[in-house]
Protein backbone atom coordinates (compact mmCIF):
# COMPACT_ATOMS: atom_id res chain seq x y z
CA UNK A 1 0.00 0.00 0.00
CA UNK A 2 1.72 3.71 -0.98
CA UNK A 3 -0.08 6.51 1.08
CA UNK A 4 0.30 9.96 0.48
CA UNK A 5 0.85 12.76 2.72
CA UNK A 6 -0.04 16.65 2.44
CA UNK A 7 3.22 18.04 1.66
CA UNK A 8 3.18 22.19 2.53
CA UNK A 9 5.28 24.68 1.84
CA UNK A 10 3.49 27.99 2.02
CA UNK A 11 1.16 30.42 3.65
CA UNK A 12 -2.16 29.41 4.48
CA UNK A 13 -4.90 29.08 1.21
CA UNK A 14 -2.96 29.55 -1.18
CA UNK A 15 -4.82 29.09 -4.68
CA UNK A 16 -3.46 25.73 -6.30
CA UNK A 17 -3.74 23.97 -10.03
CA UNK A 18 -4.63 20.36 -10.29
CA UNK A 19 -2.11 18.49 -11.78
CA UNK A 20 -3.25 14.59 -12.45
CA UNK A 21 0.24 12.53 -14.11
CA UNK A 22 -0.45 10.73 -16.86
CA UNK A 23 -4.14 12.15 -17.74
CA UNK A 24 -4.66 13.09 -21.21
CA UNK A 25 -4.74 16.85 -20.41
CA UNK A 26 -6.91 19.23 -22.67
CA UNK A 27 -6.29 22.95 -23.41
CA UNK A 28 -9.04 25.55 -22.85
CA UNK A 29 -10.56 24.62 -26.16
CA UNK A 30 -10.92 21.26 -25.17
CA UNK A 31 -8.25 19.32 -27.27
CA UNK A 32 -5.41 17.13 -26.61
CA UNK A 33 -2.49 19.44 -25.23
CA UNK A 34 0.09 18.42 -28.26
CA UNK A 35 4.12 19.22 -26.61
CA UNK A 36 5.92 16.49 -26.31
CA UNK A 37 9.45 17.04 -25.04
CA UNK A 38 9.01 20.47 -23.56
CA UNK A 39 10.66 23.78 -23.20
CA UNK A 40 9.40 26.29 -20.89
CA UNK A 41 9.71 30.08 -20.79
CA UNK A 42 8.24 32.94 -18.22
CA UNK A 43 7.57 35.74 -19.64
CA UNK A 44 6.27 38.30 -16.75
CA UNK A 45 3.84 36.68 -15.68
CA UNK A 46 2.99 34.03 -18.37
CA UNK A 47 4.33 30.69 -18.84
CA UNK A 48 4.98 29.61 -22.57
CA UNK A 49 5.14 25.69 -23.01
CA UNK A 50 6.64 24.62 -26.53
CA UNK A 51 7.10 21.08 -27.90
CA UNK A 52 6.51 18.48 -30.14
CA UNK A 53 3.31 17.94 -32.26
CA UNK A 54 2.69 14.46 -32.08
CA UNK A 55 -0.67 14.52 -33.34
CA UNK A 56 -0.15 12.83 -36.42
CA UNK A 57 1.50 9.90 -34.74
CA UNK A 58 4.74 10.22 -36.70
CA UNK A 59 8.19 11.13 -35.60
CA UNK A 60 8.22 13.52 -38.65
CA UNK A 61 8.14 17.09 -38.32
CA UNK A 62 5.06 18.70 -38.07
CA UNK A 63 4.92 21.62 -35.75
CA UNK A 64 6.16 22.70 -32.85
CA UNK A 65 3.40 23.83 -30.64
CA UNK A 66 3.02 26.92 -28.21
CA UNK A 67 0.79 27.11 -25.39
CA UNK A 68 0.07 30.19 -22.58
CA UNK A 69 -0.39 30.14 -18.65
CA UNK A 70 -1.05 31.99 -15.77
CA UNK A 71 -0.88 28.60 -13.34
CA UNK A 72 1.11 26.49 -14.85
CA UNK A 73 -2.25 24.18 -15.17
CA UNK A 74 -4.90 26.26 -17.58
CA UNK A 75 -3.03 26.07 -21.04
CA UNK A 76 -4.23 28.07 -24.20
CA UNK A 77 -2.48 26.98 -27.73
CA UNK A 78 -1.65 29.83 -29.70
CA UNK A 79 -0.21 29.79 -33.31
CA UNK A 80 2.63 27.57 -33.64
CA UNK A 81 6.16 28.48 -33.16
CA UNK A 82 7.95 27.20 -35.57
CA UNK A 83 6.74 24.70 -39.22
CA UNK A 84 8.05 22.88 -42.15
CA UNK A 85 9.84 24.18 -44.88
CA UNK A 86 10.27 22.66 -47.67
CA UNK A 87 13.95 21.75 -49.01
CA UNK A 88 14.98 21.89 -45.55
CA UNK A 89 16.45 20.26 -42.70
CA UNK A 90 13.21 21.04 -40.85
CA UNK A 91 11.06 20.01 -43.79
CA UNK A 92 8.18 17.44 -42.87
CA UNK A 93 10.19 14.75 -43.51
CA UNK A 94 12.75 15.54 -41.11
CA UNK A 95 13.08 15.46 -37.85
CA UNK A 96 13.00 18.49 -35.03
CA UNK A 97 12.74 17.35 -31.28
CA UNK A 98 12.98 18.73 -28.06
CA UNK A 99 12.22 22.77 -28.64
CA UNK A 100 14.09 24.93 -25.92
CA UNK A 101 13.55 28.63 -25.65
CA UNK A 102 15.57 31.58 -24.21
CA UNK A 103 15.70 35.22 -24.35
CA UNK A 104 19.01 37.34 -24.90
CA UNK A 105 17.86 40.42 -26.92
CA UNK A 106 15.50 38.52 -28.72
CA UNK A 107 13.78 34.89 -28.05
CA UNK A 108 16.23 32.39 -28.86
CA UNK A 109 14.98 28.36 -29.94
CA UNK A 110 17.35 25.61 -30.16
CA UNK A 111 16.57 22.08 -31.12
CA UNK A 112 17.29 18.49 -32.18
CA UNK A 113 17.47 18.58 -36.24
CA UNK A 114 18.10 15.55 -38.00
CA UNK A 115 16.93 13.66 -40.79
CA UNK A 116 13.82 10.70 -40.61
CA UNK A 117 16.57 8.10 -40.16
CA UNK A 118 18.68 10.01 -37.50
CA UNK A 119 21.78 10.22 -39.64
CA UNK A 120 22.44 13.92 -39.61
CA UNK A 121 22.51 14.56 -35.94
CA UNK A 122 22.62 18.41 -35.46
CA UNK A 123 21.06 21.24 -33.98
CA UNK A 124 18.54 23.88 -35.13
CA UNK A 125 18.00 27.60 -34.57
CA UNK A 126 15.44 29.46 -34.59
CA UNK A 127 14.70 33.27 -33.35
CA UNK A 128 11.73 35.51 -32.91
CA UNK A 129 10.96 38.77 -31.36
CA UNK A 130 7.97 37.74 -29.31
CA UNK A 131 7.89 34.09 -27.06
CA UNK A 132 5.60 32.28 -29.35
CA UNK A 133 7.02 33.65 -32.65
CA UNK A 134 6.78 32.70 -35.14
CA UNK A 135 10.15 31.74 -35.31
CA UNK A 136 12.75 32.58 -38.20
CA UNK A 137 14.55 29.27 -39.03
CA UNK A 138 18.46 30.56 -38.89
CA UNK A 139 19.90 26.47 -39.92
CA UNK A 140 20.81 23.61 -38.98
CA UNK A 141 24.70 22.55 -38.29
CA UNK A 142 27.22 20.04 -36.27
CA UNK A 143 27.79 21.34 -32.38
CA UNK A 144 31.21 22.27 -32.50
CA UNK A 145 31.86 19.43 -35.46
CA UNK A 146 30.44 16.85 -33.65
CA UNK A 147 26.84 14.84 -33.24
CA UNK A 148 24.29 16.00 -31.46
CA UNK A 149 20.80 14.21 -30.53
CA UNK A 150 18.83 14.91 -27.64
CA UNK A 151 19.42 18.48 -26.04
CA UNK A 152 18.89 21.26 -23.84
CA UNK A 153 19.56 24.56 -22.80
CA UNK A 154 20.56 26.12 -19.55
CA UNK A 155 21.25 29.86 -19.19
CA UNK A 156 22.66 30.84 -15.99
CA UNK A 157 21.97 33.64 -13.92
CA UNK A 158 25.45 35.55 -13.54
CA UNK A 159 25.70 38.93 -15.03
CA UNK A 160 26.29 37.64 -18.65
CA UNK A 161 23.68 35.10 -18.58
CA UNK A 162 25.89 32.60 -19.98
CA UNK A 163 23.51 30.11 -21.62
CA UNK A 164 24.91 26.05 -22.40
CA UNK A 165 23.93 23.56 -24.98
CA UNK A 166 23.26 20.02 -23.49
CA UNK A 167 23.75 17.74 -25.81
CA UNK A 168 24.03 13.57 -26.15
CA UNK A 169 26.93 13.53 -28.70
CA UNK A 170 29.36 10.84 -30.13
CA UNK A 171 26.56 8.34 -31.48
CA UNK A 172 24.51 9.14 -28.03
CA UNK A 173 28.22 7.54 -26.15
CA UNK A 174 29.34 10.77 -24.96
CA UNK A 175 27.59 13.57 -23.25
CA UNK A 176 28.92 17.39 -23.50
CA UNK A 177 28.21 20.85 -22.14
CA UNK A 178 29.59 23.67 -24.66
CA UNK A 179 28.75 27.34 -23.85
CA UNK A 180 27.08 29.38 -26.21
CA UNK A 181 28.02 32.78 -27.60
CA UNK A 182 26.36 36.24 -26.44
CA UNK A 183 23.64 36.12 -29.00
CA UNK A 184 22.92 32.69 -28.38
CA UNK A 185 23.13 31.36 -32.07
CA UNK A 186 26.61 29.13 -32.05
CA UNK A 187 28.97 27.75 -29.30
CA UNK A 188 32.33 29.01 -28.42
CA UNK A 189 33.97 25.78 -26.40
CA UNK A 190 33.00 22.51 -24.76
CA UNK A 191 33.22 23.24 -21.12
CA UNK A 192 32.92 18.89 -20.18
CA UNK A 193 32.53 15.70 -21.46
CA UNK A 194 30.94 12.77 -19.79
CA UNK A 195 32.80 10.01 -21.42
CA UNK A 196 30.94 6.39 -22.44
CA UNK A 197 28.17 8.20 -20.29
CA UNK A 198 25.52 7.07 -22.75
CA UNK A 199 22.90 9.88 -21.44
CA UNK A 200 19.86 11.63 -23.29
CA UNK A 201 16.78 13.70 -22.10
CA UNK A 202 18.72 16.55 -20.25
CA UNK A 203 17.53 19.33 -18.19
CA UNK A 204 18.85 20.94 -15.50
CA UNK A 205 18.19 23.46 -12.14
CA UNK A 206 20.58 25.54 -10.08
CA UNK A 207 19.71 25.60 -6.80
CA UNK A 208 21.52 27.54 -3.95
CA UNK A 209 24.98 27.47 -6.12
CA UNK A 210 24.86 23.48 -7.25
CA UNK A 211 24.04 23.17 -10.60
CA UNK A 212 22.02 19.65 -11.04
CA UNK A 213 21.78 17.63 -14.77
CA UNK A 214 19.23 15.31 -14.64
CA UNK A 215 19.41 12.90 -17.67
CA UNK A 216 18.69 9.35 -18.88
CA UNK A 217 20.01 6.79 -20.75
CA UNK A 218 19.36 5.99 -23.58
CA UNK A 219 16.67 2.73 -25.29
CA UNK A 220 14.96 4.66 -28.00
CA UNK A 221 11.05 5.37 -27.06
CA UNK A 222 11.36 2.72 -23.37
CA UNK A 223 11.65 4.64 -20.29
CA UNK A 224 15.14 3.21 -18.57
CA UNK A 225 17.36 4.44 -15.33
CA UNK A 226 17.69 7.80 -15.34
CA UNK A 227 20.20 9.63 -13.37
CA UNK A 228 21.55 13.51 -12.05
CA UNK A 229 24.85 15.04 -11.54
CA UNK A 230 25.48 17.47 -9.32
CA UNK A 231 29.12 19.81 -8.77
CA UNK A 232 30.49 18.77 -5.28
CA UNK A 233 28.96 15.98 -3.41
CA UNK A 234 28.86 12.44 -4.01
CA UNK A 235 25.52 10.41 -2.76
CA UNK A 236 23.24 7.59 -4.19
CA UNK A 237 19.64 7.43 -3.46
CA UNK A 238 16.96 5.42 -6.12
CA UNK A 239 14.23 7.40 -6.90
CA UNK A 240 11.36 6.77 -9.52
CA UNK A 241 10.19 8.52 -12.89
CA UNK A 242 6.93 6.46 -12.87
CA UNK A 243 7.13 5.71 -16.91
CA UNK A 244 8.34 8.39 -18.06
CA UNK A 245 11.62 10.53 -19.86
CA UNK A 246 12.71 13.72 -18.44
CA UNK A 247 11.78 16.79 -20.82
CA UNK A 248 12.76 19.84 -18.70
CA UNK A 249 13.08 20.94 -15.25
CA UNK A 250 11.52 24.14 -14.23
CA UNK A 251 12.31 25.72 -11.17
CA UNK A 252 9.14 26.51 -8.88
CA UNK A 253 9.46 28.75 -5.75
CA UNK A 254 12.76 26.50 -3.20
CA UNK A 255 11.38 23.44 -5.15
CA UNK A 256 10.95 22.63 -8.68
CA UNK A 257 8.95 21.18 -11.50
CA UNK A 258 9.54 17.59 -12.96
CA UNK A 259 8.04 17.50 -16.74
CA UNK A 260 7.90 14.32 -18.52
CA UNK A 261 6.90 12.23 -21.08
CA UNK A 262 5.21 9.11 -20.49
CA UNK A 263 5.84 7.50 -24.55
CA UNK A 264 3.82 5.48 -26.72
CA UNK A 265 5.72 5.05 -29.95
CA UNK A 266 3.50 2.92 -32.06
CA UNK A 267 0.82 6.23 -31.17
CA UNK A 268 3.20 9.56 -30.53
CA UNK A 269 -0.55 11.27 -30.44
CA UNK A 270 -1.46 9.75 -27.05
CA UNK A 271 1.78 9.75 -25.20
CA UNK A 272 0.82 11.90 -21.77
CA UNK A 273 2.43 13.80 -19.26
CA UNK A 274 3.88 13.26 -15.89
CA UNK A 275 4.41 16.33 -14.54
CA UNK A 276 5.72 15.57 -10.79
CA UNK A 277 7.10 17.89 -7.46
CA UNK A 278 11.10 17.70 -7.48
CA UNK A 279 11.68 18.51 -3.76
CA UNK A 280 15.12 19.17 -2.16
CA UNK A 281 13.68 18.05 1.60
CA UNK A 282 16.20 15.33 1.99
CA UNK A 283 18.61 17.08 0.80
CA UNK A 284 18.86 15.50 -2.61
CA UNK A 285 16.29 16.09 -5.38
CA UNK A 286 13.60 13.58 -4.81
CA UNK A 287 10.35 12.86 -7.16
CA UNK A 288 7.55 13.23 -5.04
CA UNK A 289 4.97 10.39 -6.51
CA UNK A 290 0.98 11.63 -6.59
CA UNK A 291 -1.93 10.89 -8.25
CA UNK A 292 -3.62 14.28 -8.29
CA UNK A 293 -1.35 17.40 -6.96
CA UNK A 294 -1.76 21.11 -6.58
CA UNK A 295 0.66 23.58 -7.83
CA UNK A 296 0.61 27.40 -6.78
CA UNK A 297 3.11 29.24 -8.55
CA UNK A 298 2.25 32.35 -6.61
CA UNK A 299 4.22 30.97 -3.74
CA UNK A 300 6.15 28.13 -4.64
CA UNK A 301 4.47 25.65 -2.92
CA UNK A 302 2.79 22.27 -4.05
CA UNK A 303 0.17 19.90 -1.83
CA UNK A 304 -0.23 16.50 -2.72
CA UNK A 305 -4.24 15.12 -2.90
CA UNK A 306 -5.35 13.42 0.10
CA UNK A 307 -8.65 11.72 1.07
CA UNK A 308 -9.00 9.36 -1.85
CA UNK A 309 -11.31 5.88 -1.01
CA UNK A 310 -9.07 2.75 -1.65
CA UNK A 311 -10.82 -0.37 -2.95
CA UNK A 312 -9.06 -3.55 -3.47
CA UNK A 313 -9.68 -5.46 -6.10
CA UNK A 314 -9.72 -8.82 -4.91
CA UNK A 315 -13.08 -7.79 -2.92
CA UNK A 316 -14.34 -6.88 -6.59
CA UNK A 317 -16.78 -9.89 -8.12
CA UNK A 318 -15.01 -11.65 -10.83
CA UNK A 319 -16.37 -13.32 -13.57
CA UNK A 320 -14.54 -15.21 -16.98
CA UNK A 321 -11.72 -16.04 -16.93
CA UNK A 322 -10.19 -13.74 -14.03
CA UNK A 323 -8.04 -15.46 -11.16
CA UNK A 324 -6.35 -13.94 -8.04
CA UNK A 325 -2.54 -14.04 -8.37
CA UNK A 326 -0.02 -14.94 -5.57
CA UNK A 327 -0.54 -11.08 -3.69
CA UNK A 328 -4.36 -11.40 -3.90
CA UNK A 329 -4.55 -8.84 -6.66
CA UNK A 330 -7.10 -9.32 -9.71
CA UNK A 331 -5.35 -11.14 -12.50
CA UNK A 332 -5.74 -10.24 -16.27
CA UNK A 333 -8.07 -11.95 -18.27
CA UNK A 334 -12.50 -11.99 -17.88
CA UNK A 335 -13.71 -9.16 -15.62
CA UNK A 336 -14.13 -7.60 -12.00
CA UNK A 337 -17.16 -5.50 -10.74
CA UNK A 338 -15.70 -2.75 -7.70
CA UNK A 339 -18.86 -1.44 -5.93
CA UNK A 340 -17.41 2.06 -4.78
CA UNK A 341 -19.48 5.62 -3.54
CA UNK A 342 -19.50 8.37 -5.38
CA UNK A 343 -20.13 11.86 -4.70
CA UNK A 344 -22.64 12.65 -7.93
CA UNK A 345 -20.13 13.99 -10.20
CA UNK A 346 -16.87 13.61 -12.06
CA UNK A 347 -14.48 12.17 -9.74
CA UNK A 348 -10.91 11.02 -10.57
CA UNK A 349 -9.62 7.84 -9.74
CA UNK A 350 -6.71 6.29 -10.14
CA UNK A 351 -6.51 2.20 -11.33
CA UNK A 352 -3.29 0.70 -9.86
CA UNK A 353 -2.00 -1.73 -12.29
CA UNK A 354 0.75 -3.97 -13.49
CA UNK A 355 2.03 -4.84 -16.67
CA UNK A 356 5.10 -7.34 -17.04
CA UNK A 357 4.67 -7.41 -20.80
CA UNK A 358 7.46 -5.20 -23.23
CA UNK A 359 4.22 -3.72 -24.85
CA UNK A 360 1.32 -1.46 -23.94
CA UNK A 361 -2.20 -3.15 -22.76
CA UNK A 362 -5.11 -1.80 -22.34
CA UNK A 363 -8.64 -2.31 -20.32
CA UNK A 364 -12.56 -1.66 -20.90
CA UNK A 365 -13.99 0.53 -18.14
CA UNK A 366 -17.80 1.16 -17.75
CA UNK A 367 -19.99 2.57 -14.69
CA UNK A 368 -23.06 1.19 -13.95
CA UNK A 369 -23.40 -0.92 -17.12
CA UNK A 370 -22.80 2.23 -19.61
CA UNK A 371 -20.92 2.54 -22.19
CA UNK A 372 -17.50 1.21 -21.63
CA UNK A 373 -14.75 3.47 -22.31
CA UNK A 374 -10.70 2.42 -22.75
CA UNK A 375 -7.70 2.91 -21.02
CA UNK A 376 -4.40 2.58 -22.13
CA UNK A 377 -2.03 0.60 -19.82
CA UNK A 378 2.03 1.40 -20.24
CA UNK A 379 4.74 -1.55 -19.49
CA UNK A 380 5.44 -1.22 -15.97
CA UNK A 381 8.92 -2.88 -15.89
CA UNK A 382 7.31 -6.55 -14.17
CA UNK A 383 4.65 -8.29 -13.44
CA UNK A 384 4.98 -7.36 -9.54
CA UNK A 385 5.80 -3.11 -10.60
CA UNK A 386 3.08 -1.07 -9.94
CA UNK A 387 1.94 1.79 -11.23
CA UNK A 388 -1.21 4.22 -11.54
CA UNK A 389 -2.99 5.23 -14.40
CA UNK A 390 -5.76 8.51 -13.51
CA UNK A 391 -9.21 8.05 -14.96
CA UNK A 392 -12.15 10.40 -14.71
CA UNK A 393 -15.35 9.13 -14.33
CA UNK A 394 -18.87 10.52 -13.65
CA UNK A 395 -20.44 8.77 -10.69
CA UNK A 396 -23.64 9.12 -9.40
CA UNK A 397 -24.52 9.73 -5.65
CA UNK A 398 -24.22 6.71 -3.65
CA UNK A 399 -23.38 3.38 -4.77
CA UNK A 400 -21.72 3.05 -8.02
CA UNK A 401 -20.17 -0.26 -9.72
CA UNK A 402 -17.13 -0.29 -11.95
CA UNK A 403 -16.64 -2.45 -13.92
CA UNK A 404 -12.93 -3.11 -15.64
CA UNK A 405 -12.35 -6.36 -18.65
CA UNK A 406 -15.96 -6.85 -19.77
CA UNK A 407 -16.48 -7.79 -23.29
CA UNK A 408 -12.86 -7.54 -24.39
CA UNK A 409 -10.39 -10.30 -26.10
CA UNK A 410 -7.35 -9.01 -24.96
CA UNK A 411 -5.36 -9.34 -21.59
CA UNK A 412 -5.77 -6.20 -19.80
CA UNK A 413 -3.23 -5.52 -16.74
CA UNK A 414 -3.44 -7.23 -13.46
CA UNK A 415 -5.54 -4.88 -11.41
CA UNK A 416 -4.08 -4.62 -7.46
CA UNK A 417 -6.56 -1.44 -6.78
CA UNK A 418 -8.19 1.74 -7.34
CA UNK A 419 -8.35 5.23 -5.57
CA UNK A 420 -11.64 7.05 -5.69
CA UNK A 421 -10.83 10.92 -5.16
CA UNK A 422 -13.35 12.87 -4.00
CA UNK A 423 -14.78 15.71 -6.60
CA UNK A 424 -12.06 18.48 -7.47
CA UNK A 425 -13.67 22.21 -7.45
CA UNK A 426 -12.69 22.56 -11.45
CA UNK A 427 -12.08 25.94 -12.88
CA UNK A 428 -10.73 25.65 -16.25
CA UNK A 429 -9.42 22.88 -18.34
CA UNK A 430 -7.10 19.60 -17.50
CA UNK A 431 -4.20 19.30 -17.03
CA UNK A 432 -6.49 20.29 -15.67
CA UNK A 433 -6.48 23.83 -15.20
CA UNK A 434 -8.26 22.55 -11.78
CA UNK A 435 -8.39 25.13 -9.31
CA UNK A 436 -8.52 24.21 -5.62
CA UNK A 437 -7.69 25.86 -2.37
CA UNK A 438 -4.98 23.64 0.00
CA UNK A 439 -3.85 24.53 3.25
CA UNK A 440 0.03 25.15 3.13
CA UNK A 441 2.35 26.66 5.78
CA UNK A 442 4.70 28.79 4.69
CA UNK A 443 26.86 33.34 -10.52
CA UNK A 444 29.30 32.07 -12.73
CA UNK A 445 30.76 28.72 -11.77
CA UNK A 446 32.03 26.75 -14.04
CA UNK A 447 30.28 23.64 -12.88
CA UNK A 448 31.16 21.54 -15.38
CA UNK A 449 34.99 21.06 -13.92
CA UNK A 450 33.59 18.09 -11.52
CA UNK A 451 30.08 16.70 -12.16
CA UNK A 452 29.58 13.40 -10.07
CA UNK A 453 26.85 10.64 -10.52
CA UNK A 454 24.69 11.29 -7.47
CA UNK A 455 21.38 8.96 -8.13
CA UNK A 456 19.44 7.05 -9.89
CA UNK A 457 15.94 7.87 -11.30
CA UNK A 458 14.00 4.58 -12.17
CA UNK A 459 11.63 4.68 -14.80
CA UNK A 460 9.31 2.01 -13.45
Amino acid sequence: MRFSALLVFAPLFAQAVLIVPGATWKDTSGNTIQAHGAGFLKVNSTYYWFGEDKAANSALFSAVSCYTSPDLGTWTRQNNALTPIANTMISSSNIVERPKGSFNSEYVMWFHSDTSNYGAAQVGVATSKTPCGPYTYKGSFSPLGAESRDESVFQDDDAAQTAYLLYASDNNQNFKISRMDANYYNLTAQVNVLTASTLEAPGMLKRNGQYFLFASHTSGWAPNPNKYFVASTLDLNPVATYYSQNAFDLAVGTNALYAGDRWRSDILGSSTYIWLPLSWASGVPQLVWADLWNLNIANGSYSVVTGGTTYEAEKGVRSGSSTLISDSSFRNGGSVAITVQGSGAQQWVSLYIANGDSTWRNSTVSVNGGASVVVQQPNTGGGQIVLSVPLSLNLKSGSNTITFGAGQSNYAADLDKIIVYPPQPTAGTVPPGTTTTSSSTGGSTDWCVQVCTLAMFYSY
